[in-house]
């Protein structure tokens, strides 16, 4: 497997379950990731993504979304130590606002830190959407296509294929996902990877995210994509 993606899922009904404040499942959530990207990574999985955080998240109450930025903030430092010491490339995909300044200078610190990681990257897909994705890539693509043409007299036009449209991702080197797994019992996918996502398995356990077992749940999960027989439409 090349590419799996993890959608976090569970983490306020976790919390809930065990008597908690709810913000207290942001953290055991938070702090779940980093074992389990570098368990992926032991297992030679070369591309992990996970959702985190997305456009649509800044629906939330104040409360709940200022915590979570100061997740991000507390954070950053430990997962590029761990990084760091594992020899793992980390990355960000997603928009920039309406974020605050000195998150993304976190994340950017991050990734600038960990850039020659070779055993594997971790993609933390915050303030991510599918759909913003794809309309983003749209954006950069008519951007570099017009600017190709403004020294003609002729009306704009071309044709674009999958494979060039792929390259105007954020990230175009992350590959396809070959399986994506949403923990805490939901059975969708809520806008994650939808480019990626044409093709992958998916995985939807009963289990919220701060309950996953970095070794044996992952065990389980490789498990059963090694059960799966793909097609891509043959």
């Amino acid at each position: 497997m090349e590419h799996i993606g993890f959608i976090v899922d569970g983490n306020r009904r976790w919390a809930r379950e065990k008597g908690l404040p709810t913000l207290e499942g942001h953290r055991r959530g938070f702090n779940k990731v980093e074992d389990v990207a570098s368990e992926c990574v032991n297992r030679g999985v070369k591309f992990i993504s996970f959702y985190l955080f997305s456009t649509e998240n800044w629906n939330r109450s104040e409360d709940e979304v200022a915590y979570l930025m100061d997740l991000v903030r507390k954070n950053a430092a430990q997962l590029k130590k761990r990084f760091l010491k594992e020899d793992i490339r980390c990355i960000v995909m997603g928009r920039k606002k309406p974020a605050p300044e000195d998150v993304l200078e976190k994340l950017a610190d991050l990734e600038e830190a960990t850039r020659n990681g070779s055993r594997g990257t971790v993609c933390i897909c915050f303030n991510y959407g599918g759909h913003w994705e794809i309309a983003d890539a749209a954006t950069k693509l008519i951007a570099t296509k017009m600017a190709s043409l403004k020294d003609s007299s002729l009306p704009p036009t071309f044709n674009v294929t999958p494979e060039e449209f792929a390259d105007y991702l954020y990230h175009p080197e992350v590959p396809a996902c070959d399986l994506i797994v949403r923990t805490s019992g939901e059975q969708r996918i809520s806008g994650f990877q939808l480019w990626r996502a044409a093709y992958s398995e998916f995985l939807f356990l009963d289990k919220y995210f701060p309950d996953i077992d970095p070794k044996s749940d992952l065990d389980a999960i490789l498990e059963e994509y090694n059960l799966r027989q793909r097609r891509f439409g043959k």
